[in-house]
């Protein structure tokens, strides 16, 4: 038996992952995002562009977070603005490079802060960032459909 004669089924699902491509060029009428050579970025507007609604900004008004990211812990209620300044530096850099990584939403709580995300990838990106400058413990879990992740960092 060959391979391609079986049919696999991916078990990762992206509701916001779309069917089919967008017409080029495509632009966010809500972020101004744009799509253009088969992805989504920053960049000039041409006449004539498509107005769309993309997959972040999509995720963000129906408050469906892929990513999440905790910060808890003595230092960084000590620490709290130097930590969630470092934290807005690594999500802005983020979202410089890959348009639809963004940050969500920041909920501050009296023990923790909760920072979710348009991608699964940000969460990430921020843990290593704060291990890079403060070390600490962090961990990461994917969901069982692999398009989540959840991180924590404490230290």
């Amino acid at each position: 038996m060959r391979y391609r004669d079986r049919i696999f089924e991916d078990k990762r699902h992206d509701p916001y992952q779309t069917r089919g491509k967008y017409t080029e060029p495509s632009v966010c009428g809500d972020c101004g995002a744009i799509f253009h050579r088969g992805r989504w970025q920053w960049g000039s507007v041409s006449d004539g562009a498509s107005r769309v609604v993309c997959p972040a900004c999509l995720r963000t008004r129906d408050k469906l977070p892929a990513g999440s990211f905790t910060l808890a812990g003595a230092f960084f209620d000590a620490h709290r603005e130097e930590v969630l300044a470092l934290v807005a530096h690594a999500a802005a850099r983020e979202r410089q490079e890959h348009s639809l990584h963004r940050v969500m939403q920041l909920e501050q709580g009296a023990d923790q802060t909760v920072v979710t995300s348009t991608d699964v990838h940000l969460p990430q990106r921020i843990a290593e960032a704060l291990h890079h400058a403060y070390h600490g413990q962090f961990e990461l879990k994917y969901g069982h459909d692999e398009y989540t992740a959840h991180a924590k960092w404490q230290r």
